[in-house]
């Protein structure tokens, strides 16, 4: 019965044509199925919640940008500014409650010297939290093929 054919009294040939009605059938039982079982998954029990106080959620501390050019430009959040000026913000930022965070973002061809001093004057002003920023390109941290 699968392969049936056309009986014209010439040629044998089997039939082409792919026979869909079970497809249909099944299709028609699995609607019903959904379309009675859809309201379950919406159903919600009703509950009477009691009252209670908490404490407020600790508020993020911001973030200082502190990032550091090839020529040893120091930027606070892209502005620039000067070795100076750098650490009289770094102590008005240390006094803030909660503390920010510095995160320290320096060219790859920087001078080691300027990073140092840097950090050394966010630490002597005491800024505890710092982070250092990279870029993490994919393509570069393939291995060379040889």
């Amino acid at each position: 019965m699968a392969f049936g054919g056309f009986n014209d009294n010439k040629h044998q040939t089997p039939m082409a044509d792919i026979n869909v009605t079970p497809m249909v059938d099944v299709m028609l039982v699995l609607l019903v199925i959904f379309i009675i079982t859809a309201p379950l998954f919406t159903h919600a029990i009703k509950l009477d919640l009691p009252d209670a106080q908490s404490a407020p959620a600790p508020e993020k501390p911001e973030t200082i940008s502190l990032s550091i050019d090839a020529n040893g430009t120091v930027f606070w959040n892209n502005d620039p500014i000067q070795q100076q000026d750098l650490a009289a913000r770094l102590a008005l930022a240390a006094q803030q409650k909660p503390q920010p965070e510095v995160q320290l973002r320096a060219d790859k061809s920087t001078r080691y010297e300027v990073i140092a001093q840097v950090m050394s004057a966010a630490q002597t002003n005491g800024l505890t939290k710092m982070g250092f920023v990279t870029d993490a390109n994919p393509a570069q941290n393939q291995p060379r093929k040889q």
